[in-house]
């Protein structure tokens, strides 16, 4: 659409109160209403921590949230998908932990995700200082289009008296003091040091062998040089491999001179249609999570697109080595698999093992294999989550980020959001508990005869003995718990609803400019309509007999600025994956739309 001729805008819909029974987070103890918010534009960031596409978010808002401080409140509404993140503490320490400077309101119960029809993590809404709806965006990429239509909100209610400026509601918590905080994983050095990646405050610690001591601190805290690294592996030459998490980038830190290199990554994020491959200082990435040596490479756990890619330093190119971008639990050759945000990674000489930490699942590769086909030890799927020991088909871990190589063959699974951690034996294909009352561990590495685990919400190492036999703990299973849409059986329309923001149009000069992905849980749900297409509608065949299930949706437009005598404009990538439970039922509706970028 062009900028001459804006959309018209739909009747105004007021918007909804926000409620939650978790109370507000960086308010000083305050609460905050609608009222509060009048004069102000709000921007109502629907997050849950797990998610790492609502992690990019946060941090595409920080350059508004600065830029507009006077006329803009940016506030979180805190929506959990795992038990562990309707805990009141565990939002408490993902707001210190990701460093967000804006009122959060914790709702656990979903109270304020039902009340504006959203569907998906993330998910933006814009209300103008009146305190009216006027824009809804799902997924990320939309920092662009809101900032524009910030600029005209200002225009617009500055003219008509209704601007307020000056300062809103955050108020920031009071520091803590502590060597580490919020510690990511953890590598032994050569010389019996620890080597810790202390995530929140931008920096490498070593630690005397007693994993307490502080040796020495590397990199100036701030962001400019780390930004909330987290995975570490030793190279064969010595160095430190670092997993960069939000420079998306991989360094290289050397213990013996201090040096800091950057093997991979340009500092910006991948977005679909650049580069998978090619000199490691010309790709961009996506939020590497951990790193392992393996195989002659450097193998990269890159939750930001549900894939793993890989180094070589031979030659000093990266290339995706399996999964597709798609967000699930699919196994198979390396190019068919489907990962969802794979952040832990142990190598031994026969295989390579990863924790999927939204299918909270363990998966391996094994070293003889050709294709490097994956194949899932334990977990099902996006939704089934718990704590339950016994048969791998049956048991369950909670968003685990971390996974250990044990002497035996076997391996520990730092199962974070259960904190506990756990053990995989192949050899029986059993699941075992080892300790419990850990909080929230995200890694783990032998030091002798014991087991150092990285207690990331306890801000700090936690030494243990490996037990002859595991601990035992009441199992328990959960489905993720939103409520399902009622469809009727057959024919369901599926739109989603997308509008090129003001000043852009679709991007059509190589082909069309928009990808809709659909597909489902249990696949027999569908008797038509999977697939991938290039139209943002689809009409897909629910199978009556099978009642209810999961239909996952993922959809990708590029829109580009309609500026005629600009020779390069620049472009913008907008996607999102959901995931909506449905349930079958004689009233149900046969449309079923999904807001991509949108007015209200």
């Amino acid at each position: 659409m062009n900028a001459s001729s804006p959309a018209p805008r739909r009747a105004r819909v007021r918007a909804p109160e926000l409620i939650g029974k978790g109370g507000w987070l960086n308010t000083g103890g305050r609460e905050v209403t609608l009222a509060d918010l009048r004069g102000k534009i709000a921007v109502l960031d629907f997050w849950t921590f797990c998610c790492i596409n609502c992690l990019h978010v946060l941090d595409e808002l920080r350059e508004l949230e600065e830029k507009h401080r006077d006329t803009v409140v940016i506030v979180g509404v805190h929506s959990p998908k795992f038990v562990h993140e309707a805990e009141h503490q565990a939002v408490v320490d993902a707001v210190e932990r990701y460093q967000v400077h804006h009122p959060v309101l914790d709702d656990p119960e979903l109270v304020t995700w039902k009340q504006y029809a959203v569907r998906a993590w993330p998910t933006l809404v814009v209300v103008d200082p009146e305190g009216y709806v006027v824009a809804q965006h799902a997924g990320e990429g939309h920092a662009h289009a809101i900032a524009q239509l910030v600029a005209e909100l200002e225009t617009e209610h500055a003219a008509k008296g209704t601007l307020r400026r000056g300062d809103g509601p955050y108020v920031p918590p009071e520091p803590v003091a502590s060597d580490l905080r919020f510690p990511g994983k953890a590598v032994v050095l050569p010389s019996g040091n620890l080597l810790v990646s202390d995530t929140t405050r931008h920096q490498l610690v070593e630690l005397a062998p007693d994993g307490e001591s502080v040796v020495r601190r590397i990199g100036g805290g701030g962001a400019g040089e780390f930004r909330e690294p987290q995975g570490l592996a030793l190279l064969p030459d010595g160095r430190v491999a670092v997993a960069d998490t939000v420079n998306h980038s991989i360094r290289a830190y050397d213990p013996a001179s201090g040096a800091i290199e950057t093997l991979a990554g340009t500092g910006k994020q991948w977005w679909q249609g650049t580069p998978t491959e090619g000199p490691a200082l010309e790709v961009d990435l996506s939020s590497p999570w951990d790193v392992a040596w393996w195989q002659g490479r450097l193998w990269i756990a890159m939750a930001g697109v549900h894939q793993l890619w890989t180094y070589d330093p031979a030659d000093g190119t990266v290339r995706v080595a399996a999964g597709t971008t798609n967000e699930g639990l699919v196994d198979g050759p390396a190019a068919q698999a489907w990962f969802a945000q794979p952040s832990g990674l142990a190598a031994t000489d026969e295989r390579l093992w990863i924790a999927d930490s939204e299918t909270s699942s363990l998966r391996y590769i094994d070293a003889d294999d050709p294709e490097n086909t994956v194949h899932t030890a334990v977990g099902t799927g996006l939704f089934d989550f718990g704590h339950r020991d016994g048969d791998a088909g049956q048991a369950l871990f909670q968003h685990p980020l971390g996974v250990t190589a044990l002497p035996d063959g076997s391996v520990a699974v730092s199962d974070t959001y259960n904190h506990a951690l756990r053990r995989y034996d192949p050899a029986t294909g059993q699941v075992t508990t080892l300790a419990t009352d850990l909080r929230e561990p995200s890694g783990a590495v032998l030091v002798g005869e014991d087991i150092v685990v990285v207690e990331s919400a306890r801000h700090r190492l936690t030494r243990l003995r490996l037990p002859e036999e595991a601990v035992r703990v009441e199992a328990v299973a959960h489905r993720t718990q939103r409520a399902a849409t009622e469809v009727a059986a057959g024919t369901l329309r599926l739109d989603v609803v997308f509008e090129a923001p003001t000043g852009q149009k679709l991007d059509t000069r190589y082909g069309p400019s928009t990808r809709l992905l659909v597909s489902s849980t249990p696949p027999e749900l569908l008797l038509a309509g999977e697939g991938a297409g290039t139209d943002l509608f689809r009409e897909v065949e629910i199978d009556p007999g099978v009642g209810e299930g999961v239909l996952h949706v993922s959809a990708m437009a590029a829109s580009c600025d309609d500026d005629p005598a600009n020779e390069y404009p620049a472009c913008h990538m907008h996607q999102q994956d959901w995931g909506v439970p449905v349930r079958v039922t004689a009233t149900g509706t046969a449309r079923l739309p999904l807001i991509l970028a949108g007015m209200a």
